[in-house]
Protein backbone atom coordinates (compact mmCIF):
# COMPACT_ATOMS: atom_id res chain seq x y z
CA UNK A 1 0.00 0.00 0.00
CA UNK A 2 1.24 3.45 -0.94
CA UNK A 3 -0.37 6.76 0.03
CA UNK A 4 1.29 9.92 -1.19
CA UNK A 5 0.13 13.44 -0.36
CA UNK A 6 0.82 16.05 -3.05
CA UNK A 7 0.61 19.33 -1.17
CA UNK A 8 0.51 22.63 -3.05
CA UNK A 9 1.37 25.56 -0.78
CA UNK A 10 0.02 28.33 -3.03
CA UNK A 11 -3.50 26.90 -2.68
CA UNK A 12 -2.86 25.19 0.67
CA UNK A 13 -4.30 22.10 -1.06
CA UNK A 14 -3.69 18.40 -0.61
CA UNK A 15 -4.26 15.89 -3.41
CA UNK A 16 -3.64 12.18 -2.84
CA UNK A 17 -2.28 9.22 -4.80
CA UNK A 18 -3.15 5.72 -3.52
CA UNK A 19 -1.65 2.54 -4.99
CA UNK A 20 -2.06 -1.15 -4.30
CA UNK A 21 -1.28 -4.24 -6.34
CA UNK A 22 -0.91 -2.43 -9.67
CA UNK A 23 -4.02 -0.24 -9.29
CA UNK A 24 -4.20 3.39 -8.22
CA UNK A 25 -6.68 6.08 -7.26
CA UNK A 26 -6.29 9.85 -7.13
CA UNK A 27 -8.24 12.06 -4.75
CA UNK A 28 -8.93 15.77 -5.44
CA UNK A 29 -6.34 16.24 -8.22
CA UNK A 30 -5.16 19.67 -9.33
CA UNK A 31 -5.63 20.87 -12.91
CA UNK A 32 -2.26 19.73 -14.22
CA UNK A 33 -2.41 15.96 -14.63
CA UNK A 34 1.23 15.04 -15.30
CA UNK A 35 2.32 14.53 -11.65
CA UNK A 36 -0.30 11.79 -11.25
CA UNK A 37 0.71 10.10 -14.50
CA UNK A 38 4.32 10.19 -13.34
CA UNK A 39 3.44 8.60 -10.00
CA UNK A 40 1.46 5.86 -11.72
CA UNK A 41 4.32 5.16 -14.12
CA UNK A 42 6.90 5.11 -11.34
CA UNK A 43 4.81 2.65 -9.33
CA UNK A 44 3.83 0.56 -12.37
CA UNK A 45 0.17 1.14 -11.61
CA UNK A 46 -2.92 2.01 -13.63
CA UNK A 47 -5.13 4.82 -12.33
CA UNK A 48 -8.54 3.20 -11.91
CA UNK A 49 -10.54 5.88 -10.07
CA UNK A 50 -10.51 9.63 -9.52
CA UNK A 51 -12.39 10.53 -6.35
CA UNK A 52 -13.72 14.03 -5.71
CA UNK A 53 -14.66 14.88 -2.14
CA UNK A 54 -16.95 17.70 -3.37
CA UNK A 55 -17.25 20.38 -6.05
CA UNK A 56 -14.21 22.44 -5.10
CA UNK A 57 -14.73 26.19 -5.09
CA UNK A 58 -11.16 27.36 -4.57
CA UNK A 59 -9.54 25.55 -7.50
CA UNK A 60 -10.38 23.82 -10.77
CA UNK A 61 -9.84 20.11 -10.38
CA UNK A 62 -8.00 17.99 -12.94
CA UNK A 63 -10.52 15.15 -12.89
CA UNK A 64 -11.74 15.55 -16.48
CA UNK A 65 -8.34 15.72 -18.20
CA UNK A 66 -6.92 12.99 -15.97
CA UNK A 67 -9.85 10.69 -16.78
CA UNK A 68 -9.36 11.31 -20.51
CA UNK A 69 -5.66 10.50 -20.25
CA UNK A 70 -6.07 7.33 -18.19
CA UNK A 71 -9.56 5.94 -18.75
CA UNK A 72 -10.17 6.22 -14.99
CA UNK A 73 -13.72 6.66 -13.71
CA UNK A 74 -14.63 9.87 -11.87
CA UNK A 75 -16.44 9.35 -8.55
CA UNK A 76 -18.53 11.95 -6.73
CA UNK A 77 -20.61 11.58 -3.60
CA UNK A 78 -24.41 11.46 -3.32
CA UNK A 79 -26.39 14.50 -4.58
CA UNK A 80 -23.75 15.48 -7.13
CA UNK A 81 -24.76 16.30 -10.70
CA UNK A 82 -22.23 16.71 -13.51
CA UNK A 83 -22.29 17.56 -17.22
CA UNK A 84 -19.71 14.88 -17.97
CA UNK A 85 -19.48 11.13 -17.46
CA UNK A 86 -19.11 10.27 -13.78
CA UNK A 87 -20.28 7.81 -11.13
CA UNK A 88 -22.52 9.38 -8.50
CA UNK A 89 -21.92 7.06 -5.58
CA UNK A 90 -24.22 5.99 -2.79
CA UNK A 91 -23.56 6.37 0.92
CA UNK A 92 -21.41 3.43 2.15
CA UNK A 93 -20.67 2.27 -1.43
CA UNK A 94 -17.28 0.58 -1.72
CA UNK A 95 -14.66 0.66 -4.49
CA UNK A 96 -11.71 -1.72 -4.77
CA UNK A 97 -8.20 -0.45 -5.53
CA UNK A 98 -5.90 -3.44 -5.60
CA UNK A 99 -6.16 -5.03 -2.16
CA UNK A 100 -7.59 -1.85 -0.64
CA UNK A 101 -11.19 -0.71 -0.26
CA UNK A 102 -12.37 2.89 -0.44
CA UNK A 103 -15.74 3.42 1.25
CA UNK A 104 -17.93 6.46 0.61
CA UNK A 105 -19.16 8.27 3.72
CA UNK A 106 -21.64 10.96 2.72
CA UNK A 107 -20.83 13.93 4.97
CA UNK A 108 -22.89 16.95 3.81
CA UNK A 109 -22.51 20.33 5.45
CA UNK A 110 -19.70 22.12 3.67
CA UNK A 111 -21.63 21.33 0.50
CA UNK A 112 -24.54 18.97 -0.07
CA UNK A 113 -22.50 16.40 -2.00
CA UNK A 114 -19.47 16.53 0.31
CA UNK A 115 -18.17 13.05 1.05
CA UNK A 116 -15.37 11.59 3.10
CA UNK A 117 -13.54 8.55 1.72
CA UNK A 118 -12.60 5.89 4.26
CA UNK A 119 -9.65 3.72 3.23
CA UNK A 120 -9.75 0.14 4.49
CA UNK A 121 -6.45 -1.74 4.35
CA UNK A 122 -5.77 -5.26 3.08
CA UNK A 123 -7.31 -6.66 6.27
CA UNK A 124 -10.41 -4.46 5.93
CA UNK A 125 -9.26 -2.36 8.88
CA UNK A 126 -9.94 1.44 8.81
CA UNK A 127 -6.62 3.09 8.01
CA UNK A 128 -7.32 6.71 7.05
CA UNK A 129 -9.95 9.13 5.80
CA UNK A 130 -9.71 11.63 2.97
CA UNK A 131 -11.98 14.22 4.50
CA UNK A 132 -12.05 16.92 1.82
CA UNK A 133 -13.43 20.13 3.29
CA UNK A 134 -15.55 18.34 5.88
CA UNK A 135 -12.79 18.00 8.48
CA UNK A 136 -9.54 19.93 8.48
CA UNK A 137 -6.65 19.74 10.92
CA UNK A 138 -7.80 22.16 13.61
CA UNK A 139 -11.02 23.17 11.89
CA UNK A 140 -13.99 22.15 9.74
CA UNK A 141 -15.31 23.45 6.42
CA UNK A 142 -17.22 26.72 6.14
CA UNK A 143 -21.00 26.23 5.77
CA UNK A 144 -21.85 29.21 3.57
CA UNK A 145 -20.79 28.08 0.09
CA UNK A 146 -23.79 25.95 -0.86
CA UNK A 147 -26.64 28.18 0.33
CA UNK A 148 -29.79 27.76 -1.76
CA UNK A 149 -33.22 29.34 -1.57
CA UNK A 150 -34.42 26.70 0.88
CA UNK A 151 -31.17 26.37 2.88
CA UNK A 152 -29.26 28.75 5.15
CA UNK A 153 -25.70 28.54 6.42
CA UNK A 154 -27.21 27.53 9.77
CA UNK A 155 -28.93 24.59 8.05
CA UNK A 156 -25.64 23.51 6.47
CA UNK A 157 -23.77 23.91 9.76
CA UNK A 158 -26.33 21.63 11.37
CA UNK A 159 -25.80 19.04 8.63
CA UNK A 160 -22.04 19.26 9.18
CA UNK A 161 -22.47 18.66 12.92
CA UNK A 162 -24.45 15.51 12.19
CA UNK A 163 -21.90 14.35 9.59
CA UNK A 164 -19.03 14.76 12.02
CA UNK A 165 -20.76 13.08 14.95
CA UNK A 166 -22.49 10.27 13.07
CA UNK A 167 -19.94 9.41 10.37
CA UNK A 168 -16.45 10.56 11.35
CA UNK A 169 -16.16 10.72 15.14
CA UNK A 170 -17.39 7.12 15.40
CA UNK A 171 -14.27 5.88 13.60
CA UNK A 172 -11.27 4.52 15.55
CA UNK A 173 -8.92 7.11 17.06
CA UNK A 174 -5.92 5.72 15.18
CA UNK A 175 -7.46 6.57 11.80
CA UNK A 176 -5.34 9.19 9.99
CA UNK A 177 -7.08 12.33 8.76
CA UNK A 178 -5.96 13.59 5.34
CA UNK A 179 -7.81 16.86 4.56
CA UNK A 180 -8.09 18.79 1.29
CA UNK A 181 -6.63 21.99 2.76
CA UNK A 182 -4.37 23.48 5.41
CA UNK A 183 -3.51 26.89 6.84
CA UNK A 184 -3.90 29.69 4.30
CA UNK A 185 -7.00 28.36 2.60
CA UNK A 186 -10.19 30.43 2.66
CA UNK A 187 -12.27 27.24 3.04
CA UNK A 188 -12.10 27.40 6.85
CA UNK A 189 -11.35 29.79 9.71
CA UNK A 190 -8.74 28.17 11.95
CA UNK A 191 -6.78 25.57 9.98
CA UNK A 192 -3.50 24.20 11.25
CA UNK A 193 -0.26 24.34 9.29
CA UNK A 194 -0.08 20.55 9.76
CA UNK A 195 -1.36 18.60 6.78
CA UNK A 196 -2.47 15.38 8.53
CA UNK A 197 -3.12 14.03 12.02
CA UNK A 198 -4.76 11.16 13.88
CA UNK A 199 -8.49 11.40 14.41
CA UNK A 200 -7.94 10.76 18.11
CA UNK A 201 -5.74 13.82 18.46
CA UNK A 202 -8.18 15.93 16.50
CA UNK A 203 -10.91 14.93 18.94
CA UNK A 204 -8.72 16.43 21.67
CA UNK A 205 -7.52 19.64 19.98
CA UNK A 206 -10.02 20.57 17.26
CA UNK A 207 -12.58 23.00 18.71
CA UNK A 208 -15.24 21.74 16.29
CA UNK A 209 -14.96 18.19 17.62
CA UNK A 210 -15.13 19.32 21.23
CA UNK A 211 -17.96 19.11 23.71
CA UNK A 212 -20.31 21.45 21.86
CA UNK A 213 -24.05 21.10 21.58
CA UNK A 214 -25.45 21.26 18.07
CA UNK A 215 -26.70 24.82 18.62
CA UNK A 216 -23.32 25.88 20.04
CA UNK A 217 -21.57 24.30 17.05
CA UNK A 218 -23.84 26.14 14.61
CA UNK A 219 -23.25 29.47 16.35
CA UNK A 220 -19.48 28.94 16.48
CA UNK A 221 -19.29 27.92 12.84
CA UNK A 222 -21.39 30.77 11.48
CA UNK A 223 -19.70 33.55 13.47
CA UNK A 224 -16.90 35.59 11.93
CA UNK A 225 -16.94 34.09 8.43
CA UNK A 226 -15.33 36.49 5.96
CA UNK A 227 -17.00 36.70 2.54
CA UNK A 228 -15.84 34.03 0.11
CA UNK A 229 -13.59 35.27 -2.73
CA UNK A 230 -15.60 36.03 -5.85
CA UNK A 231 -14.04 33.22 -7.91
CA UNK A 232 -15.26 30.42 -5.62
CA UNK A 233 -18.70 30.10 -7.19
CA UNK A 234 -17.21 30.23 -10.69
CA UNK A 235 -14.65 27.50 -10.00
CA UNK A 236 -17.34 25.26 -8.51
CA UNK A 237 -19.38 25.74 -11.70
CA UNK A 238 -16.40 24.70 -13.85
CA UNK A 239 -15.89 21.60 -11.74
CA UNK A 240 -19.54 20.63 -12.33
CA UNK A 241 -19.82 21.54 -16.01
CA UNK A 242 -16.32 20.98 -17.41
CA UNK A 243 -13.59 23.18 -18.83
CA UNK A 244 -11.11 23.63 -21.65
CA UNK A 245 -8.46 20.97 -22.11
CA UNK A 246 -5.35 21.85 -20.08
CA UNK A 247 -2.95 21.16 -22.96
CA UNK A 248 -4.74 23.73 -25.12
CA UNK A 249 -4.68 26.29 -22.30
CA UNK A 250 -0.96 25.76 -21.77
CA UNK A 251 -0.11 25.96 -25.47
CA UNK A 252 -2.06 29.19 -25.94
CA UNK A 253 -0.77 30.83 -22.77
CA UNK A 254 2.91 30.14 -23.42
CA UNK A 255 2.98 31.82 -26.83
CA UNK A 256 5.91 34.25 -27.11
CA UNK A 257 4.76 37.73 -28.18
CA UNK A 258 7.14 40.42 -29.34
CA UNK A 259 6.61 43.91 -27.93
CA UNK A 260 4.80 45.17 -31.02
CA UNK A 261 2.37 42.25 -31.02
CA UNK A 262 1.65 42.76 -27.34
CA UNK A 263 1.10 46.49 -27.74
CA UNK A 264 -1.24 45.96 -30.68
CA UNK A 265 -3.29 43.50 -28.62
CA UNK A 266 -3.46 45.91 -25.69
CA UNK A 267 -4.56 48.76 -27.98
CA UNK A 268 -7.29 46.78 -29.73
CA UNK A 269 -8.69 44.46 -27.04
CA UNK A 270 -9.56 44.49 -23.35
CA UNK A 271 -6.45 42.48 -22.48
CA UNK A 272 -4.50 43.38 -19.36
CA UNK A 273 -0.83 42.91 -18.53
CA UNK A 274 -0.24 40.71 -15.49
CA UNK A 275 3.25 41.18 -14.08
CA UNK A 276 4.31 38.26 -11.87
CA UNK A 277 7.89 39.24 -11.07
CA UNK A 278 9.18 40.21 -7.62
CA UNK A 279 7.69 43.28 -5.88
CA UNK A 280 10.90 45.33 -6.06
CA UNK A 281 11.28 44.55 -9.78
CA UNK A 282 7.76 45.78 -10.46
CA UNK A 283 8.35 48.90 -8.33
CA UNK A 284 11.52 49.75 -10.25
CA UNK A 285 9.97 49.47 -13.72
CA UNK A 286 6.80 48.06 -15.25
CA UNK A 287 4.40 48.50 -18.15
CA UNK A 288 1.92 51.28 -17.50
CA UNK A 289 -1.41 50.07 -16.07
CA UNK A 290 -0.16 46.53 -15.57
CA UNK A 291 -1.42 44.52 -12.61
CA UNK A 292 1.15 43.09 -10.22
CA UNK A 293 0.52 39.74 -8.53
CA UNK A 294 3.82 38.01 -7.86
CA UNK A 295 4.27 34.34 -8.68
CA UNK A 296 6.28 33.84 -5.46
CA UNK A 297 3.33 34.29 -3.13
CA UNK A 298 -0.33 33.31 -2.80
CA UNK A 299 -0.54 33.92 -6.52
CA UNK A 300 -3.59 31.94 -7.66
CA UNK A 301 -5.89 32.96 -4.77
CA UNK A 302 -5.08 36.65 -5.27
CA UNK A 303 -5.68 36.42 -9.01
CA UNK A 304 -9.01 34.79 -8.24
CA UNK A 305 -9.95 37.39 -5.66
CA UNK A 306 -9.01 40.47 -7.70
CA UNK A 307 -9.60 39.69 -11.39
CA UNK A 308 -13.31 38.97 -11.54
CA UNK A 309 -13.65 37.79 -15.15
CA UNK A 310 -12.35 34.25 -15.69
CA UNK A 311 -12.32 34.99 -19.43
CA UNK A 312 -10.20 38.12 -19.04
CA UNK A 313 -7.50 38.14 -21.78
CA UNK A 314 -4.11 38.24 -20.04
CA UNK A 315 -0.62 39.02 -21.35
CA UNK A 316 2.17 38.00 -18.99
CA UNK A 317 5.39 39.63 -17.88
CA UNK A 318 7.41 36.96 -16.09
CA UNK A 319 10.91 36.13 -15.05
CA UNK A 320 12.58 34.19 -17.86
CA UNK A 321 11.71 30.51 -17.74
CA UNK A 322 8.62 30.85 -15.55
CA UNK A 323 6.05 31.34 -18.29
CA UNK A 324 4.71 27.78 -18.28
CA UNK A 325 4.52 27.71 -14.47
CA UNK A 326 2.52 30.94 -14.48
CA UNK A 327 0.02 29.68 -17.04
CA UNK A 328 -0.37 26.45 -15.06
CA UNK A 329 -1.05 28.30 -11.83
CA UNK A 330 -3.57 30.59 -13.54
CA UNK A 331 -5.37 27.52 -14.87
CA UNK A 332 -5.67 26.09 -11.37
CA UNK A 333 -8.24 28.80 -10.60
CA UNK A 334 -9.89 28.83 -14.01
CA UNK A 335 -8.07 31.70 -15.75
CA UNK A 336 -7.68 29.97 -19.09
CA UNK A 337 -7.51 33.02 -21.38
CA UNK A 338 -3.84 33.84 -21.09
CA UNK A 339 -2.82 34.73 -24.66
CA UNK A 340 0.94 34.79 -24.30
CA UNK A 341 3.93 36.45 -22.65
CA UNK A 342 6.11 39.37 -23.72
CA UNK A 343 9.27 37.78 -25.05
CA UNK A 344 12.19 39.55 -23.42
CA UNK A 345 10.01 41.21 -20.78
CA UNK A 346 10.49 44.82 -19.76
CA UNK A 347 13.81 45.15 -21.61
CA UNK A 348 12.16 44.18 -24.90
CA UNK A 349 9.24 46.51 -24.17
CA UNK A 350 11.64 49.47 -23.69
CA UNK A 351 13.78 48.61 -26.71
CA UNK A 352 10.65 48.87 -28.83
CA UNK A 353 10.33 52.49 -27.70
CA UNK A 354 7.53 51.97 -25.18
CA UNK A 355 7.33 53.93 -21.94
CA UNK A 356 7.41 52.33 -18.49
CA UNK A 357 6.21 53.36 -15.04
CA UNK A 358 7.46 52.87 -11.49
CA UNK A 359 6.22 52.89 -7.89
CA UNK A 360 7.96 54.97 -5.22
CA UNK A 361 9.18 52.71 -2.44
CA UNK A 362 10.77 53.84 0.83
CA UNK A 363 12.26 51.94 3.75
CA UNK A 364 10.45 51.46 7.04
CA UNK A 365 13.04 53.71 8.69
CA UNK A 366 12.35 56.51 6.21
CA UNK A 367 8.63 56.08 6.81
CA UNK A 368 9.09 56.15 10.59
CA UNK A 369 11.01 59.43 10.42
CA UNK A 370 8.51 60.90 8.00
CA UNK A 371 5.44 60.09 10.09
CA UNK A 372 6.99 61.79 13.12
CA UNK A 373 7.18 65.09 11.24
CA UNK A 374 3.91 65.14 9.31
CA UNK A 375 0.45 63.66 9.16
CA UNK A 376 0.38 60.87 6.58
CA UNK A 377 -2.42 58.96 4.90
CA UNK A 378 -1.57 55.31 5.51
CA UNK A 379 -3.28 52.28 3.98
CA UNK A 380 -2.87 49.09 6.01
CA UNK A 381 -3.93 46.43 3.48
CA UNK A 382 -3.40 43.34 5.62
CA UNK A 383 -6.25 41.01 6.53
CA UNK A 384 -8.60 42.05 9.36
CA UNK A 385 -7.14 39.47 11.74
CA UNK A 386 -3.60 40.76 11.18
CA UNK A 387 -4.73 44.33 11.73
CA UNK A 388 -6.62 43.41 14.89
CA UNK A 389 -3.51 41.95 16.52
CA UNK A 390 -1.31 45.00 15.97
CA UNK A 391 -1.31 48.10 13.80
CA UNK A 392 0.02 51.64 13.48
CA UNK A 393 -1.54 54.19 15.79
CA UNK A 394 -4.42 56.13 14.20
CA UNK A 395 -4.41 53.99 11.04
CA UNK A 396 -7.58 52.19 9.95
CA UNK A 397 -7.91 48.85 8.18
CA UNK A 398 -8.20 48.71 4.38
CA UNK A 399 -7.77 45.02 3.49
CA UNK A 400 -6.66 44.26 -0.04
CA UNK A 401 -9.35 41.55 -0.09
CA UNK A 402 -11.99 44.31 -0.11
CA UNK A 403 -10.26 46.95 -2.23
CA UNK A 404 -13.39 47.13 -4.39
CA UNK A 405 -15.26 48.51 -1.38
CA UNK A 406 -12.88 51.20 -0.26
CA UNK A 407 -10.84 52.40 -3.24
CA UNK A 408 -13.46 54.93 -4.38
CA UNK A 409 -13.38 56.62 -0.97
CA UNK A 410 -9.77 57.74 -1.58
CA UNK A 411 -8.81 61.10 -3.04
CA UNK A 412 -6.73 61.23 -6.20
CA UNK A 413 -5.24 64.48 -4.94
CA UNK A 414 -3.77 62.96 -1.78
CA UNK A 415 -0.62 60.92 -1.21
CA UNK A 416 -0.98 57.47 0.34
CA UNK A 417 1.63 55.32 2.04
CA UNK A 418 0.81 51.62 1.67
CA UNK A 419 1.96 48.67 3.72
CA UNK A 420 1.03 45.01 4.24
CA UNK A 421 2.98 42.48 6.31
CA UNK A 422 6.05 42.14 4.10
CA UNK A 423 5.61 44.04 0.83
CA UNK A 424 3.78 41.59 -1.45
CA UNK A 425 0.19 42.76 -1.00
CA UNK A 426 1.10 46.43 -0.78
CA UNK A 427 2.59 46.25 -4.28
CA UNK A 428 -0.55 44.50 -5.57
CA UNK A 429 -2.57 47.33 -4.03
CA UNK A 430 -0.38 49.99 -5.58
CA UNK A 431 -0.73 48.43 -9.03
CA UNK A 432 -4.53 48.28 -8.79
CA UNK A 433 -4.84 51.83 -7.48
CA UNK A 434 -2.55 53.20 -10.20
CA UNK A 435 -4.74 51.54 -12.85
CA UNK A 436 -7.64 53.48 -11.39
CA UNK A 437 -5.94 56.86 -11.48
CA UNK A 438 -4.31 57.09 -8.05
CA UNK A 439 -0.76 58.21 -8.77
CA UNK A 440 0.49 59.61 -5.45
CA UNK A 441 1.39 56.29 -3.90
CA UNK A 442 4.34 55.30 -1.72
CA UNK A 443 5.09 51.67 -0.90
CA UNK A 444 6.71 50.89 2.46
CA UNK A 445 9.33 48.22 1.74
CA UNK A 446 9.29 45.31 4.17
CA UNK A 447 5.79 46.15 5.36
CA UNK A 448 4.62 45.96 8.93
CA UNK A 449 7.31 43.45 9.80
CA UNK A 450 9.91 46.14 9.11
CA UNK A 451 7.84 48.95 10.63
CA UNK A 452 7.66 47.07 13.96
CA UNK A 453 11.46 47.28 14.16
CA UNK A 454 11.36 51.09 14.06
CA UNK A 455 10.09 53.50 16.71
CA UNK A 456 6.84 54.18 14.85
CA UNK A 457 3.91 54.11 17.28
CA UNK A 458 1.80 50.97 17.16
CA UNK A 459 -1.18 49.71 19.12
CA UNK A 460 -3.23 46.56 19.68
CA UNK A 461 -6.87 46.29 18.71
CA UNK A 462 -9.38 43.56 19.54
CA UNK A 463 -12.26 44.15 17.13
CA UNK A 464 -11.56 42.92 13.60
CA UNK A 465 -13.03 44.70 10.62
CA UNK A 466 -16.40 43.55 9.32
CA UNK A 467 -16.06 44.98 5.83
CA UNK A 468 -18.06 43.16 3.17
CA UNK A 469 -16.96 42.45 -0.39
CA UNK A 470 -19.24 43.79 -3.09
CA UNK A 471 -19.21 45.40 -6.54
CA UNK A 472 -16.76 44.84 -9.35
CA UNK A 473 -13.21 46.02 -9.99
CA UNK A 474 -12.71 48.73 -12.55
CA UNK A 475 -10.70 46.72 -15.07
Amino acid sequence: MLIEQLYTSCLAQGAYFIQSDGEAAVIDPLREYQPYLDLASRNKAKIKYIFETHFHADFVSGHIDLAQKTGAEIIFGPNAQTNFKSIISKDNQEFKVGKLTIKVLHTPGHTLESSTYLLLDENNKPHCIFSGDTLFIGDVGRPDLAIKSDLTQEDLAGMLYDSLHQKIMTLPDEVIVYPAHGAGSACGKNMSKETFDSLGNQKKVNYALGNLTKNEFIKELTTGILPAPQYFEKNAALNKAGYENYDSVSEKGTKALDAKEAKDILNTTKAIVLDVRKPHEFATEHIKDSVFIGIDGQFAPWVGALITDLKQPIILVTQSGREEETVMRLSRVGYDNCIGFINGGIDAWKKAGNATSSVVSISAEEFSEKIKKESLNVLDVRKPGEYSSSHLENVTSNPLDFIIDWQDSLSKEKEYHIHCAGGYRSMITASLLRRNGYTKLVDIAGGYGAIKNTDAKTTDFVCPSTLQMKGKPSF
